[in-house]
């Protein structure tokens, strides 16, 4: 199949407030989710364990029993043309393929001027290493084909899937000629936009300019409206939620256009709201939009780098849009976007503070595109409940799956309708990079494989499989 299945899509955003996350919801209401643990009454699988990769015989992943895994597309492995895998891996989707298989378009959010990796004809930026890759995989994580589809960007963290068929890939930058920062002047083109990558074949490599240059970090569409919303990691200032209102219902154009309207998120009667700091989980906001007239401002050659991340959010936050702490991954669901702010909430006074914007362990909100209201489903009490959620994917039966970057062991976890927290999976340490993480969960065709990355300079995509019936995915 080469698109996804559109009609689902709309269904799925009639259910409303019906939806299987109206349990979560609830819980956020009555304070928040609760801690299970490995061995939680509806949603955890059990204890993790050790278990082998079936590539090779490491041990990679912590699982629960019945649980098996292959790693696959690490860096440093062949390409066609001559090319090979980058690092870094991020963010993914994955997309029904023939014959029971999955395509998979994954981005690599390699930094600095180091050089396009796949065909420089075809790259956005010659000296950009940053892209994506596709790859033609079984759904227990055999690779059948695989190649370039994306080139010279930079910093590909996030994205997110389309239902016409394609991967918007976002790039967690600003760099370029024009910002001062070290090794810019080698860069050609400027960088901070999100780019489209069709299913089949390698992207044409133009930037959609209105949906703005900012560290932009992952996208959900609503294709009720056709809307794209936009989150932003802005390390060490605050960051925004954003929506792009394209010129033509992409739904219907068959592709995502340029010239449309960028909007930030507003608190009704709230201007320039903290949204960063700690909330009662179920706290719900009334949201407007205010327009950013200039998504994609042009800088004086020299403008630093800390400026040049401000430029376009800080003309949304003069307009009065809510400030956030570090927007990662988001995801469209039955008519609501989930997206987490990885710093937001209150510090933990047993916890030290992480390093950047924000002081807490992170969040998870919910914007119902269909009402305009802003809720707050879920507060990280501690690191060790939830610790520095990234990105986030959902399951068939409306579970969400959180990835995260915190700085000691890191795990996958679910959050579940009926608002509970659990751990699935924990990441084994990587020898030589103890910041290894999680990214880019997504789940296969018939919900049957979770295929993730682990971010690291010598990545890898993982598929796992099991007894998912037996818990809450």
């Amino acid at each position: 199949m080469d698109r996804l299945d559109r009609r689902s899509f709309l269904a799925g955003a009639a259910v409303l407030a019906a939806g299987p996350f109206a349990g979560v919801a609830c819980a956020g209401q009555r304070g928040g989710a609760r801690p299970i643990g490995s061995q939680g009454p509806r949603g955890g699988y059990g204890r993790l364990r050790p278990v082998r990769d079936l590539a090779d015989g490491e041990v990679r992943l912590h699982l629960p029993e019945g649980f098996r895994y292959r790693s696959f597309g690490a860096a440093g492995e062949r390409l066609p043309g001559g090319f090979t895998v980058p690092g870094r891996h991020d963010g993914m989707a994955a997309f029904r393929g023939p014959r029971d298989t999955a395509i998979l378009i994954r981005n690599h959010e390699v930094d600095g001027p180091v050089g396009a990796f796949g065909d420089p004809e075809r790259a956005y930026d010659g000296m950009a290493g940053g892209g994506t890759v596709t790859l033609h995989v079984t759904r227990h994580g055999e690779v059948l084909k695989s190649f370039p589809s994306l080139t010279g960007t930079m910093r590909n963290c996030s994205g997110g899937p389309m239902p016409w068929g394609a991967w918007i890939s976002c790039e967690e930058t600003v760099d370029g000629p024009d910002v001062a920062a070290p090794g810019n002047a080698r860069l050609a083109e400027k960088h901070g936009y999100v780019f489209e990558v069709p299913l089949r074949g390698a992207a044409d490599a133009r930037p959609i300019r209105a949906a703005g240059r900012f560290a932009h970090e992952a996208a959900a569409l609503d294709p009720a409206t056709g809307t794209l919303y936009l989150t932003e990691d802005n390390v060490h200032a605050p960051s925004g939620f954003y929506r792009y209102v394209p010129p033509q219902d992409p739904t219907r154009a068959g592709r995502l256009l340029d010239g449309g309207k960028l909007q930030m998120l507003a608190v009704e009667g709230e201007p320039g709201a903290d949204l960063a700091r700690g909330h009662r989980a179920g706290t719900t906001f009334a949201a407007t939009w205010v327009d950013v007239d200039d998504p994609d401002p042009s800088l004086p050659r020299g403008t630093s780098r800390a400026a040049a991340e401000r430029a376009v959010g800080d003309q949304g936050r003069k307009a009065g849009a809510a400030v956030f702490a570090r927007l990662e991954g988001a995801v469209h669901h039955q008519g609501t976007v989930y997206f987490v702010s990885t710093q937001g909430g209150d510090p933990d006074p047993g916890d030290d503070p992480p390093d950047g914007f924000g002081d807490g362990r992170g969040q998870v909100w919910a914007y119902e595109t269909w009402s305009g209201t802003l809720r707050l489903v879920y507060q990280s009490p501690r690191a060790a409940a939830l610790d520095l959620p990234d990105n986030v994917t959902v399951s068939n039966r409306g579970t969400l799956v959180l990835c995260e970057d915190g700085g000691g062991d890191n795990y996958l976890r679910g959050l579940t309708r009926d608002g509970e927290i659990f751990d699935f999976c924990r990441l084994a340490p990587v020898t030589g990079d103890s910041g290894a993480e999680f990214a880019g969960s997504t789940f296969g065709p018939g919900g049957r494989t979770l295929y993730v990355n682990v971010q690291t300079v010598r990545g890898r995509s993982i598929a796992i499989w099991g007894p998912w019936q037996r818990g809450a995915f």
